[in-house]
């Protein structure tokens, strides 16, 4: 089952994708809810980012595929990073590209949506607090990541973490099919099955280190091929079951047209 998240006639909606048409709940997949009789084309409607997190916990290098392309060894447990919740935006919105970089990367991540508080919980206890999965991409400004040797300001820039474009829940996310297109050509495809760090096994991790809240999310690192973005690009990030995020890499414009370099 897959649900989304969406603006229609200026209100907050949530539904349940049927082909083409969302059918509108009552309420939402973090808490109780029903189906309505009310049925509405997708293409009627503003998808939304699947949830609005408290914070967006990353892991790094946990593709194998990703490690021997790198020439890395095995990490013997998760690289942690966060992601400010500024930096969400969803299906068909603008990726905005900061003039301060001069290198931006997309990165394809399957995403984990937190349903229910979890505080150091073991790999069995965390798989009933997960509500399901999105598509992510972790665009990074790669020279920053470079230069600075931390990744806080490479990771963090507004428009940096793409989430959709639906929330699929009862999904089997061991071997999923993960692929990432720029302007329609492959850049990156791999399978969850590559992962060093299964979900559980992060999610139960990261849970030792902080408590994780309803709408949190847990990207689960990205596969080989992660490479640059140019302005004008559209990036698509595909996973088996959930479906296709699509966004449009656009240029750092203020509202007045002056630009306003950093200082």
């Amino acid at each position: 089952m897959r649900f989304a998240r969406f603006l229609y006639q200026n209100e907050i909606h949530w539904g349940i994708v049927d082909h083409d048409q969302v059918q509108v709940l009552r309420g939402s997949p973090f808490e109780l809810w029903e189906v309505t009789n009310q049925r509405i084309p997708l293409s009627w409607v503003n998808l939304l980012p699947p949830c609005t997190p408290s914070k967006i916990v990353c892991v790094g290098l946990n593709y194998r595929d990703h490690a021997r392309e790198l020439g890395m060894p095995l990490p013997e447990e998760p690289l942690l990073f966060l992601k400010p919740p500024s930096s969400v935006i969803g299906h068909g919105q603008k990726i905005i590209y900061p003039p301060e970089s001069n290198q931006v990367d997309y990165e394809a991540e399957l995403a984990v949506i937190i349903k229910e508080k979890i505080s150091r919980a073991t790999e069995e206890e965390v798989k009933s607090k997960i509500l399901g999965y999105t598509c992510g991409n972790d665009v990074t400004a790669k020279d920053f990541q470079k230069k600075d040797g931390q990744w806080t300001r490479a990771k963090s820039f507004d428009t940096f973490c793409p989430l959709g474009p639906f929330l699929a829940v009862d999904l089997d996310a061991d071997d999923l099919r993960i692929e990432l297109k720029v302007n329609g050509e492959i850049r990156q495809q791999s399978s969850t099955k590559e992962m060093i760090f299964p979900v559980p096994r992060l999610v139960s991790f990261i849970s030792s280190v902080m408590t994780l809240y309803p709408g949190d999310v847990v990207m689960t690192g990205t596969p080989p091929g992660v490479g640059p973005l140019q302005v004008g690009d559209v990036v698509s990030v595909e996973i088996e079951g959930i479906g296709i995020l699509t966004n449009e890499v656009v240029a750092f414009g203020p509202p007045d047209g002056k630009a306003r370099p950093f200082s």
